[in-house]
């Protein structure tokens, strides 16, 4: 979402940057699961974040529309605010997923970081075709909103109901 505001230029370079981050992300976390398996309230946190995102999606996408009139200023402090946007989101998302791939992989790690190096790099292939759909169609940005709203609902809840 944050992409579809920019340029056609600068919005390739965003996903870009942005993806190439969240890769080496996702192997260092993935490398690291086995303790952070063992931490209570990390899904939580994940969803805490989640919950931020999708706030800072809705007040610089949603709220402000998204328009090809208004094209964003692509100084250097926005280039990188929108490449670390993509990264927080695609990193917070993929936690818990990261997490429950990684505890069932076991010693399987080297399988387990090229999928994760195959998943992203399909990802990759349709962000910019989903981030012009977004800016054309206004309503698939508040669908990834609920999605993002509910998968971090679901990351608290999973975490709370363990107290209740």
């Amino acid at each position: 979402m944050v992409a579809s505001q920019f340029k056609d230029e600068i919005r390739k370079k965003i996903i870009f940057w942005g993806i190439g981050a969240a890769i080496v992300l996702r192997i260092v976390f993935t490398l690291i699961t086995a303790y952070l398996l063992q931490i209570n309230g990390l899904r939580t946190i994940g969803g805490l974040l989640l919950l931020y995102i999708a706030y800072k999606l809705y007040k610089d996408v949603i709220k402000n529309g998204i328009n090809d009139d208004k094209k964003i200023e692509t100084d250097s402090s926005t280039f990188f605010k929108a490449i670390m946007t993509v990264v927080i989101a695609d990193v917070s998302m993929s936690l818990d997923n990261v997490l429950g791939v990684a505890g069932a992989a076991r010693e399987h790690y080297v399988l387990l970081v090229f999928g994760l190096i195959l998943s992203i790099l399909l990802m990759a292939t349709v962000a910019t075709i989903i981030s012009k759909w977004i800016k054309k169609y206004k309503w698939i940005g508040w669908l990834g909103l609920l999605a993002i709203l509910a998968v971090a609902i679901q990351l608290i809840y999973s975490d709370l109901k363990i107290f209740i």
